[in-house]
């Protein structure tokens, strides 16, 4: 009979069974050596077919790449998927050792917090008694990612595998996953592990366990009915999902829709709304419903604070988006009642948005006007790039301007579906966030981000050679600096001493030397038509495409463009 293994292994393969048995498909391990016990699990387990493993070297970096594994299970299956409400998020563990290994998943963390996606950390550990002895690579483990985490426990050395090890299983992954509470969101096991750490002899698994779900999904609420009567608008913040466009278009109300929303299209989805909101001929709105988390736009935050609009928050789990405290209805799910639709309300501000859409355009297409964010955003929205293989139906959008540039110039409608780290709208990952979503989704993926965002996470790009290449181009607007400062109040004429070297940390990165470093390719682009050739050629392997744009003139020119909107608008509309 052979030798039962040793503690930790023990521990270790009932942990990685246990998760299989709950659904869990995909894994990103940080190798250290108090993790080996479940690294030496994990890959045995993959060899068996039972998951599939991704290393990264850097934490911070596996922990965004979990997150974009995660994201990759609110897309559709193939080419062409939308974003999809009735897709329960994809569990996705992260894997690291003891110590600083630790506090580098933090920033991911709070992302899947407040993004409502289901991260599950497992961290290694000395044994308890080694707190607070000075022990190598020793700090307090449990509980430091504070009120982040939906689900915590803590694994002691030696644990057995069996009921007891399941529990906690399916405690966390049900909590991860939302399925009693309808909120999604992190979990964290931290596991105590003594030497010895490495297996006496390999772990053979066998055939994948089959997949047990204990906890079902909770159903949908039934949906409130809101009545047609007022003069309403519908803002869909971040992952509002079809929800938003669905409820827009059976009311025949307005939509605000911001590029994440999952809801930018359709008949109702207006363009460069936050251009309109000041407008006096569009001045009557009364009611204005909120689907998911509004966070771009000051004209949205500031009509959500208006005493005089009645704000309904239509918000399926956690905590509701009302940060002017004015909802007087916060609502998990709603539909319209029966009745008339306001024509007439829709019509006008269609026609606003059908004027300063045109004013846009016309502003992109001045001749000699030089490749920039907006139109950068305008072309990667455009939904005319390459067709079939290779095309990347799939945008991962950093924070900063770039997200905001695609919010006023990207064309609503059949484009890509956007994805973007809004949560809390850090800069944070966005690199290896995307390379994550390639993995997930299976398909070509495009990243388009300002040139700090990229720097800040430029070692995602970086791909082990026993790990799987990843479909991803990263559109790099390098404007040298950060714009998003220039057309905030930070960059007003009089702060001109300040703003360059505390704001606009300027920078002279040669981005070609460090994408060969990492083995991506590179392309430089300079003009609209190299821009257009470089995203109509098909997404293979990991490439940079750098567009070189100019700063200086930002803020003027979004004053000017936002002059020409009004002025279109105001023709149109009265």
């Amino acid at each position: 009979m052979p030798e039962p293994p040793e503690p930790s292994t023990a521990t270790a393969r009932g942990l990685v069974t246990a998760l299989v048995r709950r659904g869990v498909t995909d894994v990103v391990l940080a190798p250290g050596s108090r993790s080996a016990p479940l690294a030496y699990a994990l890959h045995a387990a993959e060899r068996a077919g039972w998951l599939r493993l991704h290393v990264r070297i850097d934490e911070r970096v596996a922990g965004f790449v979990a997150l974009g594994l995660a994201r990759a299970g609110t897309v559709g299956p193939g080419p062409g998927g939308q974003a999809r409400d009735d897709a329960e998020p994809r569990p996705v563990v992260v894997v690291t050792t003891s110590g600083t290994a630790v506090a580098n998943l933090h920033p991911a963390v709070l992302e899947a917090a407040h993004a409502h996606l289901p991260l599950v950390v497992i961290s290694a550990d000395r044994p308890h008694e080694m707190r607070g002895t000075g022990a190598n690579q020793t700090t307090e483990q449990p509980g430091i990612f504070a009120g982040a985490t939906r689900y915590t426990a803590e694994i002691p050395a030696g644990a057995p595998g069996g009921p007891v090890l399941d529990q906690v299983v399916t405690r966390a992954l049900a909590a991860a996953t939302g399925r009693r509470t309808a909120d999604p969101g992190p979990v964290h096991l931290n596991v105590g592990l003594r030497d010895p750490l490495a297996p006496a002899a390999p772990w053979q698994p066998g055939p994948p366990p089959p997949v047990v779900q204990v906890v079902p999904a909770a159903p949908p609420p039934p949906p409130a009915l809101l009545p047609r009567g007022p003069r309403t608008l519908v803002v869909a913040g971040d992952g509002a999902g079809r929800a938003a466009r669905d409820l827009a278009e059976a009311a025949g109300w307005p939509l605000l829709a911001e590029p994440s929303s999952g809801a930018r299209g359709g008949r109702c989805a207006l363009g460069p709304y936050r251009l309109l909101l000041e407008e006096p001929a569009l001045a009557g709105v009364e009611r204005v419903v909120v689907l998911g988390h509004p966070t771009l736009s000051r004209p949205v935050s500031a009509l959500l604070a208006r005493p005089d609009v009645t704000v309904v928050v239509v918000a399926p789990h956690g905590i509701w988006t009302d940060v002017a405290g004015t909802a007087t209805q916060v609502l998990p799910a709603a539909a319209v009642a029966p009745g008339p639709a306001d024509e007439a309300w829709l019509a006008l501000w269609l026609r606003a948005d059908r004027a300063a859409r045109a004013a846009v355009e016309e502003v992109l297409a001045e001749p000699g006007r030089p490749v920039d964010g907006l139109s950068v955003a305008r072309a990667v929205t455009a939904g005319d790039g390459a067709a079939g293989p290779g095309r990347a139906d799939l945008l991962v959008a950093g924070s900063s301007s770039t997200v905001r540039d695609l919010d006023l110039a990207g064309a609503p409608g059949e484009g890509p579906v956007v994805v973007a780290n809004r949560g809390l709208a850090g800069i944070d990952g966005t690199v290896s966030t995307a390379t994550g979503l390639a993995l997930g989704a299976g398909r070509p993926v495009r990243a388009v981000m300002g040139d700090l965002t990229f720097l800040h996470d430029a070692g995602g790009l970086l791909r082990g050679r026993l790990e799987r290449e990843v479909d991803l181009q990263v559109v790099v607007v390098n404007d040298a600096g950060g714009s998003i400062f220039a057309t905030l109040e930070h960059g007003a004429p009089g702060r001109a001493d300040d703003f360059e070297r505390v704001f606009a940390t300027p920078q002279a990165v040669r981005l070609a030397d460090l994408a060969a470093g990492y083995g991506a390719g590179y392309r430089l682009v300079t003009t609209a038509a190299e821009l257009g050739k470089a995203l109509a050629a098909p997404v293979h392997g990991r490439s940079v495409v750098e567009v070189a744009v100019d700063r200086s003139q930002v803020r003027a020119d979004r004053e000017r463009l936002a002059a020409q909107v009004r002025a279109a608008v105001r023709t149109a509309v009265g």
